[in-house]
């Protein structure tokens, strides 16, 4: 390569590492000043380094199959900081492919924005939710990561307690942080996270999360610690129907519940399906299903409105998790005491019939079955359809990635494109459904399909439970997708 080649090759790629410096300040300056979120198709870009930033700008060029520049979302960044717009979460990928492909329909890129988000304006005034998290175990901590992390300034959700059992002493406060700050999975926590013995709390980046010991959820005050009308998150599994749930309301303080696990005889929610169906306003608890029904829905969902489904069955290759044995013991099922790191386990899941509270069209027609595997984070399912239309391995496609880009799913179903996706890959993603283009099967009569689909079932799962709280807590921001 000829030296002056060379040497346009490093100032490009300085220009381009200097304006993902310009876009990191914009991104926190529009975030912590005006609660705005800018992702890249729905990749978060908050607390990212130049080469993250660098690295999704190549993934949004390869996914819309067009150049998304750091140029181009650097202007646009710049442009909507000069509006004045409500609280909001933006696409600044969607934004500057779109920009592209309207010129010349707009004289700069201030009158492209202020085109495309004028109904932001439109948006009510949002009052702050105050969360509790009722448990602190694997989907807890995660949680309390999340909702820490988009704090911002306090405009949506706002976590305020812990709940947990047993005496809060200094070392008990000591052994949550620890376990809140560092994962063997999710990696460190990016957060100053210390201990306030005197008032029982954690000074989470300076903000006070308090934990209240209670052995039955009645028995809590809120209100002593400043909490009002609270969403109560139980993350326990202790208690699974309306009557157990019910007591959560009677604690001075609480207002709504949401259950982290399939519930019975209350709305059985999978954000982006039909989140919709349930009024706010009346219903005042809810569960966010499971991690399993939350990754297959939206997919189902798809496939049945584009191509309609006869029947299926769901196999899914699970990560094990927390109730099963670590080594050979005594368990109230056989095979989930077996040692969990060293067997593939075969066990049930209700991820087949509970698809249904969600999406009833699907009722009675897929069975289901689960395989937990030597994995501690990262699960697959394998979805074998037989469908009512023909079809073929690039019509399926084409419709999952038009369900990804726009619609009411775009938060629901990432499109995968990678050749050489597998399960640590997908950890860390915020969606719930990871659909692996690379791997779709069809019959050769073209409506017997198999279609593979990825998911963390930690914190794809924990965002889902997040965007129904932020729905039934009437905080949800403007969205642009």
């Amino acid at each position: 390569m000829p030296k002056n080649e060379y040497e346009k090759q490093l100032q490009l790629q300085a220009d381009k590492r200097k304006a993902s410096v310009k876009l990191i300040r914009n991104i926190h300056e529009l975030w912590y000043d005006k609660s705005i979120e800018l992702v890249i198709f729905r990749n978060s870009l908050i607390n990212k380094n130049v080469s993250d930033i660098l690295d999704l700008h190549e993934y949004a060029g390869k996914f819309v199959e067009k150049n998304i520049s750091i140029y181009d979302t650097v202007e646009l960044a710049d442009a909507i900081l000069q509006l004045n717009l409500p609280p909001a979460k933006l696409d600044i990928g969607k934004l500057a492919y779109e920009f592209h492909a309207e010129n010349p329909k707009h004289k700069n890129a201030f009158a492209f924005v202020a085109d495309k988000l004028k109904d932001a304006k439109k948006q009510s005034n949002i009052k702050p939710q105050d969360v509790v998290l009722y448990g602190f175990g694997r989907i807890g901590r995660l949680l309390a990561r999340e909702l820490m992390t988009k704090t911002g300034n306090g405009s949506q959700m706002r976590l305020r307690a812990i709940v947990t059992r047993g005496e809060i002493t200094k070392d008990v406060l000591e052994k949550r942080a620890s376990l809140l700050k560092s994962d063997s999975v999710h990696g460190d926590f990016s957060a100053t996270v210390t201990i306030d013995a005197a008032n029982k709390a954690l000074l989470i980046n300076g903000t006070s999360v308090y934990f209240i010991s209670a052995n039955q959820p009645e028995d809590i005050d809120y209100t002593k610690y400043g909490i009002h009308d609270a969403l109560i998150m139980d993350n326990t599994g202790a208690f699974r129907d309306q009557e157990a749930l019910s007591r959560h309301l009677k604690s001075n303080g609480a207002k709504r519940v949401i259950l982290t696990a399939p519930g019975k005889g209350i709305p059985n929610i999978v954000h982006g399906v039909n989140h919709k169906d349930v009024d706010p306003n009346k219903e005042f608890i809810y569960s966010a299903a499971s991690c399993t029904t939350n990754a297959i829905t939206p997919v189902l969902f798809a496939m049945e409105k584009s191509f309609g489904i006869k029947d299926g069955h769901l196999e899914t290759i699970h990560a094990y998790t927390n109730d099963q044995n670590l080594v050979d013991n005594m368990h109230s099922k056989y095979r989930r005491g077996r040692a969990a790191a060293l067997n593939m386990v075969i066990t049930e899941t209700g991820a087949g019939q509970a698809v249904a509270k969600a999406f009833p069209a699907l009722d009675g027609k897929l069975t289901s079955n689960a395989i937990r595997v030597p994995v501690p984070n990262g699960s697959l399912a394998i979805l074998k359809l037989n469908l009512k239309k023909k079809t073929s391995v690039k019509a399926i496609n084409t419709k999952l990635k038009d369900y990804a880009l726009n619609g009411d799913l775009v938060e629901q179903i990432k499109y995968s494109i990678d050749n050489e996706l597998v399960s640590s890959d997908i950890v860390g993603s915020s969606a719930p459904s990871i659909f692996d283009s690379k791997a779709s099967i069809v019959h050769k009569n073209g409506t017997s399909v198999v279609l593979y689909v990825w998911y963390d079932n930690e914190y794809g799962y924990s965002h889902q439970v997040i965007r129904l709280a932020k729905y039934v807590s009437q905080v949800r921001r403007f969205t642009y997708y």
